[in-house]
């Protein structure tokens, strides 16, 4: 389903962040519905992220142009990951912030669970 051709409610940074702080959501991929990871918002500006089938990573969270950023303690490029967040027929999204891909991922579950990773780094 080709989300640009119906409705769809940008959110603000700050709306998205408060409603999945101290959760863990998990993600998967629209249209085909498969799994991506699950992110821990340990607070509004640091979060862990567990992609399928890999370990936890560390990410700074900050709100630059409307957009969510996450700069991960493993990001080679030393670029952040930016998505765009959106409501569309109730369903909380977000989309990938590049003009080459434009990802769209459904936060399908958010849980009080833990994803019980080791502690929070201290840098």
């Amino acid at each position: 389903m080709p989300l640009a051709a119906h409705a769809q409610t940008r959110i603000t940074p700050e709306a998205f962040l408060a409603a999945v702080q101290g959760k863990t959501v998990s993600f998967h991929e629209v249209p085909s519905g498969y799994p991506v990871g699950v992110e821990e918002f340990l607070s509004p500006t640091l979060s862990v992220w567990r992609a399928e089938g890999r370990g936890c990573v560390y990410g700074r969270i900050t709100t630059p142009n409307g957009q969510v950023c996450f700069l991960y303690e493993d990001a080679t490029d030393g670029l952040p990951t930016c998505w765009w967040p959106f409501l569309h027929e109730g369903r909380l999204l977000v989309r990938l912030a590049t003009f080459t891909r434009g990802e769209i991922q459904e936060a399908r579950s958010i849980t009080e669970s833990s994803l019980n990773c080791p502690s929070a780094p201290i840098g």
